[in-house]
């Protein structure tokens, strides 16, 4: 769908009546996501105001700005985290909730809700040892294995472990010279992706649009690289990333997925996913469909 085209049906989706709209965007960094989410918004006539989280005083006997939504679409995931819990605690919708945002942030407590919630994800442990680590890879089934810290994005931080010497290694790396949160060690069984991952963007009720991400390298996230080609939504893709979504309470959500032999296998899930290369190769336009889903999470009456 080229650029004409999505302009001509945001213009058919407008909102009604007289009221103008009024959405908080939560911001660092302006991306090109964020410049995305803008375009749609004007084209709605829906009215935005930047909040740089950065220049902001969070008082909240002083703050006197109301918004009928605030989308949070921080790069810093700590400033994030604030500023939405500020918002909320002023009575203000934010897109994602607090509840949200603190389990995704958190990859050992995404996998435990996803596992509560019986959606299949990767096997997992996490540990605060060596020695545990050690036997910890044995319950996972051996090498290799992937050690992750807590909260991270675009790859980073993140190692493949191919045995006991390397793991010993890395170990001692993060408990001697990592922070507090880096001596919390969390393992992942390692699983072959076949040099292709799947990015999921979910919002609300809807599996929007999929790519596959694709590399000759182990890790696939697009910043470290890989190249992105339409996916398609199938039934069952479909349905586990609605059931990974609602899991973790819903909202604007991607949700990175693995193929495995026994099915579809849920990885991480980003609550301010990237989502333009996903808009670019497949011509879905998430980011009307996250102004959408912002507009119809406005209270009305």
């Amino acid at each position: 769908m080229d650029r004409r085209s999505l302009k001509r049906r945001r213009k058919l989706k407008k909102i009604g009546g007289s009221k103008t709209m009024r959405i908080g965007l939560l911001h660092t960094t302006i991306r090109e996501d964020e410049k995305l989410i803008l375009t749609a918004a004007d084209e709605r006539q829906v009215e935005v105001t930047r909040l740089d989280v950065r220049e902001q005083i969070l008082n909240p006997d002083t703050w006197d700005l109301s918004y009928d939504v605030v989308l949070e679409r921080c790069v810093a995931t700590t400033l994030g985290m604030q500023a939405t819990r500020f918002f909320e605690s002023l009575g203000m919708r934010v897109v994602n909730s607090a509840r949200v945002a603190s389990v995704c942030e958190n990859k050992f407590l995404t996998s435990l809700t996803l596992r509560e919630k019986r959606v299949p994800t990767v096997p997992f442990a996490l540990v605060f040892s060596e020695q545990q680590a050690i036997t910890a890879v044995e319950e996972l089934g051996g090498y290799p294995v992937v050690i992750k810290p807590l909260s991270g994005s675009w790859g980073r931080l993140i190692a493949k472990i191919n045995d006991q010497d390397a793991l010993e290694g890395v170990v001692e790396q993060k408990l001697v010279l990592g922070s507090p949160s880096h001596k919390a060690l969390y393992l992942q069984k390692y699983v072959e992706k076949n040099g292709r991952d799947i990015r999921v963007m979910v919002v609300g009720d809807r599996a929007v649009a999929a790519i596959y991400r694709e590399t000759a390298h182990w890790i696939t996230n697009m910043a470290r690289g890989a190249q992105a080609r339409p996916c398609p939504i199938d039934e069952a893709l479909g349905r586990v990333s609605l059931a990974a979504a609602q899991a973790v309470g819903g909202g604007v959500l991607g949700i990175d997925i693995f193929e495995t032999e026994v099915g579809f296998t849920v990885n991480e899930i980003n609550h301010t996913p990237e989502f333009k290369n996903v808009q670019a190769v497949t011509g879905k336009d998430v980011a009307d469909e996250i102004i959408e889903y912002c507009l119809s999470s406005i209270p009305h009456g």
